[in-house]
């Protein structure tokens, strides 16, 4: 089968046009514009981030001598540590507490899971800005339980 425009009639020819112009339109309409407006789009972000990172590269400096933002509570060391102690399900490990020097704070534990205990002790200080001035840890006869005792001071 030979096929050439000069084989074609002239409305075979006509009708062979349309179909490539629309065939080209839809290629523009339907690939071409939308793939340029994506990639516009994304120069734009890569834009606004790279303006983003900028300004985040400026101000950590700053941020990291700041240091970590502690919440101060109105509330005695004692209650925050019965009351986070409770949250971290902790409160039947509590053995008793006494005050140890300078606003300090004496927490023994018995039978505490250890991974709680620890749990317990980093969020006490990234929250609450209590520190450990010390602690004894022992095994208390059961696998993953230990009977701990702990000072700890406010900041």
């Amino acid at each position: 089968m030979n096929l050439s425009l000069n084989s074609m009639s002239e409305r075979e020819r006509r009708m062979v046009m349309i179909c490539v112009v629309i065939a080209v339109l839809v290629l523009v309409l339907g690939v071409i514009l939308p793939l340029d407006r994506s990639v516009a789009q994304a120069r734009q972000r890569v834009v606004r981030k790279t303006g983003d990172l900028a300004w985040m590269r400026g101000v950590a400096p700053e941020l990291a001598a700041a240091g970590p933002a502690v919440a101060v509570s109105k509330e005695s060391l004692l209650v925050v540590v019965d009351r986070s102690a409770r949250e971290a399900s902790l409160g039947t490990s509590l053995a008793g507490s006494e005050p140890s020097g300078n606003g300090g704070l004496r927490v023994r534990l018995e039978k505490a899971p250890f991974d709680t205990l620890v749990a317990w002790l980093a969020r006490l200080s990234e929250q609450n800005g209590i520190r450990v001035d010390s602690a004894t840890i022992d095994n208390s006869g059961k696998p993953g339980m230990v009977n701990a005792a702990v000072v700890l001071h406010t900041r």
